[in-house]
């Protein structure tokens, strides 16, 4: 098939803007699109803020136009970054789903899995184009447009950085930004128009993130506490942060990220341990996600949540962490405590069991076989299932004591998986729950990370001390390292603190670092058909092709205009 993105880029700039609001539950419900023009719709102050709320509803809901799962940011968070990072295990599809964890086809520029992203993102930027194209003529207070305009730019500069992590070279290798970027849309024209390089759409992130803020500023007015899903100055200095880090600008990603974490203090330990359900105190930026607005079996709870649709209900799990990385993290450290890891059961030799069950050398399953599958004649085979059902029994024991009060318990399907997560819960079946886009562990990771290229190293630890030691984490928590292994210990804290959350991809790709999986016999936690290195320069030079789609309608691209360093 071959997708018309001019055509649902105009459906989906007029589905956003005809959202309406009230104050019952239903506020994120839309209107037909023919009911309204654009600039009808945006009529009042009131209609407007409804346009926002439309934006926030088409990051966590089944696009229209696409198979089933290409769900806003519940689809980039997994299969953009989880699936094909390091420390992502998710065994059961991982055969079938190899050549996406694998990032075999970075280049099929038909593919869905290549389109989707860029159709995606400029759905929200030409939702938040309408918006900012007729707000001045909205009736109502001059402090409301200001907040809307403030909120529309930061979900357009949100969108363009999430567009350069996947259709544009890393910045190191960009020719300091003269290499091809994407197409700037900054009004409501869809029509033929060329991609903007690297630098230009930094530079315009960059701005409409100051203008952001200065907007909110000129309001005097922000988003109710609630409302986690509608961007405030906190998230515009975040987004400003986030684009600063990735393009390598670390003094602006340091001051940004200090500036998004006022009023934003890190959360309690039992906050952390609480589910990851609902908005606490350092959410800055995430999505709707109550019961009336439920998104049945395409949410990210329904598969990736422990006590989720899937866990269960089958086999799958809900993905698990890293085996390597979870086992350099201290044991006391509240995190930890989150996956099912070998510290849970010392008891065990797991290399053993890697010997005997080939459900758990192939998949991590931790109790595929049952009684019996052994000759309890035998006191050999009769001690290796006692050790065996022991397992399983203690992994059952650590879920229920685990399980956040008043929710449902983890996979009730009896498939547990060693490093399985108890991170992600939902509140409601399917998978009814709010999803964290921008927390405030992850600026004091940028201050630590741009403290560390900007050579101040006592700042770098410092901030890890934040994160980790005054936040409860890890009471014990101390860093005096220098040089590559500080480096290193900064990344180990990102993978750990936002497991997830939709990152670590990105993450790798910004530092040019390899993706090395090892199996489980070798060590690590993964199926044998994901169990490889991907080289950053290789899987073209991990940048996502353009898509047929634009490539076929937008004739004003210029591909091929800019180089790319190796």
């Amino acid at each position: 098939m071959k997708l018309n993105i001019n055509k649902l880029f105009v459906g989906a700039i007029m589905a956003g803007a005809l959202a309406a609001t009230s104050c019952s539950d239903d506020f994120l419900e839309t209107k037909p699109t023919d009911a309204l023009s654009s600039a009808d719709a945006i009529g009042t102050t009131d209609n407007a803020y409804a346009a926002l709320n439309g934006i926030a509803e088409s990051m966590t809901t089944q696009q229209y136009a696409l198979d089933q799962g290409f769900c806003g940011e519940n689809y980039v968070m997994i299969r953009m970054e989880a699936y094909p990072s390091e420390n992502y295990n998710y065994n059961y599809i991982a055969s079938g789903w190899s050549p996406i964890l694998n990032l075999e086809w970075l280049n099929k520029t038909n593919s869905m899995y290549i389109y989707y992203g860029w159709y995606y993102y400029y759905t929200l930027i030409g939702q938040a184009n309408t918006i900012l194209a007729h707000i001045d003529e909205a009736e109502g207070p001059d402090a409301d447009k200001n907040f809307i305009k403030g909120a529309a730019l930061t979900f357009r500069a949100y969108s363009y950085e999430k567009l350069l992590h996947y259709y544009a070279a890393r910045w190191k290798d960009s020719n300091n930004g003269a290499a091809q970027g994407v197409v700037l849309r900054l009004d409501e024209s869809t029509g033929d128009a060329p991609l903007s390089s690297i630098a230009e759409v930094y530079a315009q992130i960059y701005k409409d993130c100051e203008d952001a803020i200065g907007f909110f500023d000129a309001s005097g007015i922000d988003r109710p506490s609630e409302q986690v899903w509608i961007p405030n100055k906190n998230v515009a200095h975040a987004v400003y942060a986030r684009a600063a880090l990735t393009k390598e600008d670390y003094s602006t990603a340091l001051a940004q990220a200090k500036l998004a974490e006022a009023g934003y203090p890190l959360m309690s330990v039992s906050d952390y341990q609480s589910g990851f359900c609902r908005p606490t105190c350092e959410w800055l930026f995430g999505s709707y996600g109550d019961a009336t607005e439920n998104q049945w079996y395409y949410s990210y709870g329904t598969q990736y949540a422990c006590n989720g649709y899937y866990a269960n209900n089958g086999p799958y799990g809900a993905g698990g962490i890293g085996r390597e990385l979870i086992n350099r993290i201290p044991d006391n450290d509240a995190r930890k405590a989150l996956f099912l890891s070998e510290d849970k059961f010392p008891e065990y030799d797991f290399g053993q069991i890697v010997q005997w069950d080939g459900y758990f050398s192939t998949y991590g399953i931790l109790g595929a076989y049952e009684e019996s599958d052994f000759d309890l004649e035998d006191p050999d085979e009769a001690a290796l299932w006692a050790s065996y059902e022991g397992l399983w029994d203690a992994a059952a024991d650590y879920c229920e004591k685990m399980t956040p009060a008043g929710l449902g318990a983890p996979y009730q399907s009896s498939y547990m998986y060693l490093d399985g997560q108890l991170k992600f819960w939902v509140f409601d079946l399917p998978g009814v729950s709010y999803l964290p886009f921008i927390r405030t562990s992850e600026m004091v990771l940028i201050e630590a990370e741009a403290n560390y290229f900007l050579n101040n190293t006592a700042a770098a630890q410092a901030a890890l001390v934040k994160l980790n030691k005054e936040s409860g984490r890890n009471p014990e928590y101390s860093c005096n390292l220098t040089g590559e292994k500080l480096f290193d210990e900064i990344c180990d804290y990102r993978a750990l603190e936002l497991w997830g959350e939709g990152s670590e991809w990105s993450d790798y790709k910004r530092w040019k670092k390899p993706v090395v999986r090892k199996s489980i016999p070798e060590g690590g936690m993964n199926h044998a058909a994901v169990s490889l290195t991907i080289q950053p320069n290789g899987s073209n030079n991990w940048i996502y092709a353009i898509p047929e789609g634009e490539t076929n309608y937008n004739k004003g691209l210029n591909l091929g205009g800019s180089t790319i360093k190796e």
